[in-house]
């Protein structure tokens, strides 16, 4: 008989031998994953949006910014729930048939609800989280100056408290025939120049 996939939990995979069931590998990724998209919904209508972001452990949520008004906010305030996902591709797995082509994966889906963070000092707190992040190398006070309250009237700073979550990998031997990496042709020059003198 066909699983009723519609009222699964939100959290439940088709491929539970892909599932990965450790909290701290799921928390660990999360902490480290560049860009993350958050899912959003409004009369039907999906949206999305890709952005840089931090997870906080200690409260268990995920914190993202954008403009102060825009499509975002606008469907946050209409409908909260959410989910949120961030992935990693390995390598490409070739096969003797098409149909079994594959490519080593890991990703992180967490579904939750979303609010604005209104209180300044728990919004500049998420900026500063957002900055240690993407710049720990660089220290606020020596470095840069840190947000001020006059700068949050440019910004939203959005807390999407995590109900459940889920945690999914394949990653084959190191050995595996044939396997190879996908030749990735980047768009930004940086990146290409990167790419070209590691």
């Amino acid at each position: 008989m066909a699983r009723d996939y519609l009222n699964q939990p939100l959290n439940a995979m088709r491929r539970d031998d892909r599932g990965v069931d450790d909290e701290a590998w799921i928390g660990q990724f999360l902490q480290y994953a560049a860009v993350g998209t958050l899912a959003l919904s409004y009369e039907g209508q999906p949206f999305v949006n890709t952005n840089l972001f931090v997870y906080n452990a200690d409260a268990h949520c995920i914190y993202t910014h954008t403009a102060r008004v825009g499509r975002t906010r606008a469907v946050i305030e209409t409908n909260p729930r959410a989910c949120f996902s961030v992935m990693e591709m390995g390598r490409m797995l070739p096969a003797p048939e098409a149909l079994e082509f594959s490519v080593e994966y890991a990703g992180v889906t967490c579904f939750g609800t979303v609010s604005v963070v209104e209180d300044q000092e728990a919004a500049t707190q998420a900026l500063q989280l957002l900055l240690d992040k993407y710049a720990p190398h660089l220290h606020a006070g020596d470095d840069y100056r840190p947000p001020v309250s006059e700068e949050l009237v440019r910004t939203t700073v959005f807390r999407l408290d995590i109900d459940s979550w889920s945690g999914k990998k394949k990653e084959v031997e190191e050995d595996f025939a044939g396997a190879f990496w996908y030749p990735e042709q980047p768009i930004l020059t940086s990146v290409r120049e990167r790419s070209s003198n590691p």
